[in-house]
């Protein structure tokens, strides 16, 4: 609006909106507001108004929140007993990862079986324990396989190549998976000495591994492991070696001692794991060397005869515990 003062008269004239061109029409921009010039009462020329730029403001964006499961991960990793449901979502996914691996020592129906094993253990021993089943699976699949194509052409090799099946998946673990659930569920005599159990039995089974497989490639002299000590065929059942027994007892050492480093047992726990795993594989031994085979015990496999063995190392395990005052 512009205001024009004559002597006796004023004349007020708008002035036309600014207009913006656009695609050869013009249009009203309304937001920009228009000039004005004028005069104030008292004569003098009036600023004029210029449109004021419009100012654009940068959205800040911060940094985006990681997801809940990823921030739980690092506590999950040193939770002692985490619980099945993550441990679950986590076995899987090593499972899942590591599957051309599992393929190479265990058939499809041992992998299914031994995801429950490795669940359980996981929920109730925490990722540690967990640690500790993977060193068995592959340190006892790479014995199982030393001079494979001589235990092959001698008869003695295991079957598939080595691969494990689900009779010996519960032959390995059962003990182990007894330990958990009854962790687990708050049975006494408690957590730490069922977590001890849990590590004799998984060194008496890979001594026990170890020391046949070792016996079988390299064994020079093989003797029954009862009265009246004859020696026998290497890979013969209850047979023992010199070179088989002390690898197993070297592997049952370093085992336990990985368990301690570990946090799963203290330096007490790892030697009476060791001590009870020798008890266990010297009766699983004398069992095979006098009643597995025999007439009316067809049904005392080779992976029956493992289970009783590593139930009895977890059960020695555990009493000496309680004696001792590990729990």
């Amino acid at each position: 609006m512009t205001t024009i003062s004559v002597p006796g008269t004023t004349v007020q004239c708008r002035r036309p909106t600014p207009a913006v061109r656009s695609a050869g029409r013009e249009r009203v921009d309304p937001a920009v507001p228009e000039r004005r010039v004028g005069t104030r009462s008292s004569g003098a020329p009036r600023a004029a108004v210029l449109p004021r730029r419009r100012r654009t403001s940068r959205s800040l964006t911060g940094a985006r929140a990681l997801p809940p499961f990823v921030e739980e991960i690092p506590a999950f990793l040193v939770n002692p007993s985490p619980g099945l449901v993550p441990a679950a979502a986590a076995n899987t996914v090593v499972f899942t990862g590591g599957i051309k691996v599992l393929l190479k020592g265990l058939t499809w129906p041992g992998v299914i079986n031994s995801w429950f094993l490795g669940t359980t253990v996981m929920a109730a021993f925490g990722v540690r324990g967990y640690a500790l089943v993977c060193l068995y699976f592959v340190f006892g699949s790479a014995v199982t396989k030393i001079k494979l194509e001589q235990k092959q052409a001698e008869g003695i090799a295991e079957a598939r190549g080595g691969r494990r099946g689900v009779g010996s998946v519960w032959g390995s673990g059962i003990a182990g998976i007894a330990c958990a659930c009854l962790a687990l569920a708050g049975v006494g005599p408690g957590e730490n000495l069922w977590r001890l159990g849990f590590v004799a039995s998984f060194c008496s089974k890979l001594s026990d591994t170890t020391a046949s497989e070792v016996g079988k490639a390299y064994g020079k002299t093989t003797y029954m492991s009862t009265p009246p000590f004859r020696s026998v065929p290497r890979g013969t059942e209850g047979a023992v070696s010199l070179e088989g027994t002390v690898a197993g007892i070297g592997a049952s050492l370093g085992f336990a001692g990985v368990a301690a480093a570990a946090g799963q047992v203290d330096l007490t726990g790892a030697l009476i794991a060791t001590l009870a795993a020798f008890v266990a594989t010297t009766a699983e031994s004398w069992l095979g060397a006098t009643t597995q085979g025999e007439a009316g015990f067809e049904w005392l496999t080779n992976d029956v005869v493992n289970a009783v063995q590593i139930t009895l190392a977890a059960a020695v395990a555990v009493a000496l515990g309680a004696a001792v005052g590990c729990g």
